[in-house]
């Protein structure tokens, strides 16, 4: 059994391409289009992969759209574990507005699942014969997918003693950290919509992102704050580290994604909570030198972490 399984509910046929620019009623002529496996688990199971981690993808998904997100990751060589919904994988569509380099994000809510779909993956997951360390959770639920399954997922492994990592947002962010996880990566704007808190400076992210894990919600938070870097807040501290100014292809697809790969893959080998948020916030710079979902390489994350400032400590409250 691989030692991390990434669960993508959700998973997408993205295509990506450009055009000269955005206009309504206008016919708009676009530019090649590319084609990638995604899904928020998906992503981090490819930039894992490339890290060299030991990670197995599992996703639900149906239809020409599943067949394809399987071919692309089989193409890349990530491990794959795909049960077959009756349903057709949603496919997204991105498109860089060339005169401004505007990206346009048009994301699909996906298939209904059937309940025998999404209990037949919670029962999978739980009969694991030998359970992986972590299990990293990503992405929108599917309509008729319970706000709770993650929160089930994380009850049913945690007493395995396997690692649940959950990265989405709304109604299923808050019943998974009601049912207690060991990690979460919300954005900045997500976290502000769980608490219903303005969070306008650091030092409320800091006590924001310590409440959680002061009340058992999570054991550590990881929170993303975009273009001015990220925070993790552990039992053991608080430290931020600034984001990397580098020179950004188009768009931040997956960004999120290959911040939260690395912070994972880094916490795995051993690292400590300041080292792998660095190696977080490397990847996730990585992810800006590429256009659409193509996320992070690994020989561009080995070489912007040592660009990367030591994360810095944050005192906080007793």
């Amino acid at each position: 059994m691989p030692a991390i399984i990434t669960l993508t509910p959700n998973p997408a046929l993205d295509l990506a391409t450009t055009t000269g620019r955005v206009q309504p009623t206008h016919k708009l002529r676009c530019g090649p289009v590319q084609r990638f496996a995604g899904g928020g688990g998906i992503n981090v199971a490819r930039v894992l992969h490339r890290l060299g981690a030991d990670v197995q993808a599992w996703a639900l998904a149906g239809g020409a759209a599943g067949t394809q997100v399987q071919q692309l990751l089989a193409a890349e060589g990530v491990p794959t574990a795909v049960q077959t919904i009756a349903g057709d994988t949603r496919e997204n569509f991105s498109v860089v507005e060339t005169a401004t380099s505007q990206e346009f994000r048009f994301v699909l809510p996906g298939p209904t699942l059937l309940p025998a779909e999404w209990q037949a993956c919670l029962d999978a997951l739980a009969a694991l014969p030998a359970p992986p360390r972590w299990l990293v959770a990503s992405g929108s639920l599917p309509p008729g997918t319970p706000p709770d399954f993650y929160a089930q997922l994380a009850r049913s492994l945690a007493a395995r003693g396997v690692r649940v990592v959950i990265d989405t947002s709304g109604p299923p962010l808050a019943a998974a950290l009601q049912a207690g996880v060991a990690m979460v990566k919300p954005s900045l704007r997500e976290l502000r919509e769980l608490l219903q808190q303005p969070l306008a400076d650091a030092a409320d992210w800091c006590a924001a992102a310590q409440s959680l894990v002061r009340n058992g919600a999570a054991e550590a938070v990881a929170l993303s704050l975009g273009d001015q870097g990220a925070l993790l807040a552990t039992r053991a501290g608080v430290w931020q580290a600034p984001a990397l100014n580098v020179p950004a292809s188009t768009g931040t697809t997956g960004a999120g994604d290959c911040f939260l790969a690395a912070l994972v893959w880094a916490l795995d080998r051993g690292d400590t909570p300041a080292e792998a948020l660095r190696w977080g916030v490397a990847a996730g710079a990585a992810a800006l030198l590429h256009a659409g979902t193509t996320l992070a390489h690994a020989d561009d994350v080995q070489r912007l972490v040592h660009s990367v400032p030591p994360p810095v400590a944050i005192a906080t409250q007793p």
